[in-house]
C-alpha cells in the first residue's frame, strides 16, 4: 500500500513552495491538488488554479508524483486540458496521474451557466463524463485528433511531442455508479472512492466499510464485462468523506489503514493539515502517520 496527500491549492507561492517539498521530504509517494474553481467552506478565500499549481510543484520537486483529484467536465474541455496535460507531464518529467471524476453540482457546475441556465442533471453529467474521457484518451494518445461528439469537439487537433508517459499519463478515474465504473475499467490505471457521501454524518465507520465493499464488487464486475483484469487496477481512498477520523491519531490510522488495505486499496490518501477547517489536524500526528504509518502494513 502506498500513502499520499492532497495538498489544498489555498497557498500564495512563497508558502505553497515549502509545502510540497516538505510532502516529498516526508516519502509520500504523491501529493494531489483540488482542481475546481472554488471548493465549499474555502469560496470565499485565496484558491488557485490546478494546473499552474502543480507545474509550479513539477519545479519544485524532484521524485514524488502529481496530480489533481479530481477534475471534471463541469469547466475543462479535453482538448485545452489534454494541451496542459502535455506541458505540464513535460516539465514534471513523467510525474504525473490525472485524476478525473463527473463532477458534482457545486459551484464548478455553476459558474459557467448563464443566468436561470441549470446546471448539468446527473445522468448529464454522466454523458458528458462518458465522452470527455473517451476523446481526452485520444488526444493524450495520438499526435492529431478530429472528432465531432455530441458535446465535444476537436477540429485537427495537435498534441505534438506528446506524453514524457507512455501511451500516456495514467488516469484514476473517481466512480461509484455502474458508468463511471466501466470508464474505471476501460481507461484507468486506478479507480478513485471517497465511500459513501451519504454516510458521512450519520453513519459508523462499519457501515462505510461494507458500503465500499459493495463499490469494489462493482469495479470488479465492471472490469469482468470489459476483459480486464481487476488486479491490474489500483484502488485508492480519499480519505475525509467517510465516518472515521483517521488523521486524530497515529493508531487510529493505523487501524484505518489496516481495516481498508484487507479490502484492497493500494493507496491511501490524507489531506495536508489546513488549521481551522474540516481538514484540521494535528501536523506532529500528521507526519507521523507520513513517516511512519504504514510500516506495520508493509508499505
Amino acid at each position: 500500500m502506498r500513502l499520499s496527500t492532497v495538498i489544498l491549492p489555498i497557498h500564495r507561492w512563497r508558502e505553497g513552495r515549502e509545502i510540497w517539498q516538505r510532502a516529498e521530504e516526508l516519502g509520500f509517494h504523491a501529493a494531489y491538488t483540488y482542481d475546481h474553481l472554488a471548493w465549499r467552506s474555502f469560496r470565499e478565500g485565496p484558491w488557485f488554479g490546478a494546473v499552474p499549481t502543480l507545474t509550479a510543484a513539477a519545479a519544485a520537486t524532484e521524485h514524488i508524483r502529481l496530480g489533481t483529484l479530481v477534475t471534471s467536465p463541469n469547466f475543462r474541455h479535453p482538448v485545452t486540458l489534454a494541451k496542459d496535460l502535455i506541458t505540464l507531464d513535460d516539465v514534471s518529467g513523467g510525474r504525473v496521474t490525472l485524476g478525473i471524476g463527473a463532477g458534482g453540482d457545486g459551484f464548478d457546475a455553476t459558474t459557467l451557466r448563464r443566468s436561470g441556465e441549470e446546471p448539468w442533471t446527473p445522468r448529464e453529467r454522466a454523458d458528458h463524463f462518458e465522452e470527455f474521457v473517451s476523446l481526452l484518451d485520444r488526444l493524450l494518445r495520438e499526435p492529431a485528433v478530429t472528432y465531432d461528439g455530441t458535446f465535444y469537439s476537436a477540429n485537427g487537433a495537435r498534441n505534438i511531442p506528446g506524453c514524457v508517459q507512455r501511451p500516456r499519463l495514467p488516469f484514476a478515474v473517481a466512480a461509484t455508479g455502474p458508468r463511471g465504473m466501466k470508464l474505471a475499467a476501460r481507461y484507468g490505471r486506478a479507480w478513485v472512492t471517497t465511500g459513501d457521501p451519504k454516510l458521512y454524518e450519520t453513519g459508523t465507520p462499519e457501515q462505510s466499510v461494507e458500503a465500499v465493499r459493495g463499490q469494489i464488487a462493482k469495479l470488479d464486475a465492471a472490469c469482468e464485462a470489459v476483459g480486464r483484469d481487476a488486479a491490474e487496477l489500483d484502488r485508492i481512498l480519499l480519505t475525509g468523506f467517510t465516518p472515521d477520523r483517521p488523521l486524530d491519531s497515529f493508531d487510529a490510522f493505523v487501524d484505518f489503514a489496516g481495516t481498508h488495505f484487507e479490502l484492497g486499496f493500494t493507496e491511501i490518501v490524507i489531506h495536508t493539515p489546513v488549521p481551522d477547517s474540516d481538514f484540521a489536524a494535528d501536523e506532529k500526528v500528521f507526519e507521523r502517520i507520513a513517516t511512519e504509518g504504514l510500516a506495520q502494513l508493509g508499505g
